[in-house]
């Protein structure tokens, strides 16, 4: 069976998984494990496109012969730092002070917002930037501040290769060793991808909610400081 007809059984149920495994395996039977790296690249650019689809389906490719569990690995590790860098290149052009002023015209936000957010990066940067590559949705995000906090390209590079080539060899040799039965391993992810977005969520809502409260007692007290 090729890996075309595997990716089709294994998740032939019709829904956008489906179609994406069989736009992954189209791209790697095209241009080998280059295939792979393109589509983890465009997971952090487009966060709905999951490593955790993509990765399994490149361990399944090796596992077939269509390419080594070497080029796997590597292929989809450089498609994730090339496509962090374009985000941190992003954060870059932006800039703290482009962002400030952005921040200062949207509701809720203040500019001291984007301040201390660089400051905690400025610290803590380095291991936001590993443990990021392994947190849904955040290994997109966690190249936007590294480029706005101008952290070193190079250190940048090491930390996204390191934390990317961990991560991505996980799924990848789960793919290799599950064969067709890749899909297991996007079922679990899928509950961390979850339990990620509740907390997002809640974290959010909690932000909305303090910024609320606060507008309106600074209002009240300006109210009450106009009629005394």
């Amino acid at each position: 069976m090729t890996v075309m007809n595997t990716a089709a059984t294994s998740a032939g149920d019709g829904s956008w998984l489906s179609a994406l495994a069989d736009w992954v395996v189209s791209l790697m039977d095209t241009i080998g494990p280059a295939g792979a790296a393109v589509a983890v690249g465009l997971d952090n650019l487009f966060p709905p496109i999951p490593s955790e689809v993509v990765l399994p389906l490149a361990g399944l490719a090796a596992s077939r012969g269509s390419f080594t569990l070497a080029e796997a690995i590597g292929w989809t590790t450089f498609g994730s730092v090339f496509g962090a860098y374009i985000l941190y290149v992003l954060g870059r052009v932006l800039g703290a002070e482009r962002l400030t002023r952005i921040a200062e015209k949207l509701p809720l936000m203040k500019g001291e917002d984007i301040t201390k957010t660089v400051r905690w990066f400025e610290r803590h940067g380095g291991a936001a930037v590993f443990f990021g590559r392994m947190v849904p949705l955040f290994r997109s995000l966690i190249s936007i501040p590294a480029g706005v906090s101008k952290m070193p390209w190079w250190k940048f590079g090491l930390l996204t290769a390191a934390g990317s080539l961990l991560w991505n060899s996980i799924f990848v040799l789960a793919g290799f060793f599950l064969g067709e039965n890749w899909h297991i391993v996007e079922e679990y992810a899928g509950v961390l991808q979850n339990i990620v977005i509740v907390v997002v969520v809640v974290l959010v809502v909690w932000f909305v909610v303090v910024r609320v409260r606060a507008a309106i007692r600074s209002r009240r007290e300006s109210a009450e400081d106009a009629a005394g």
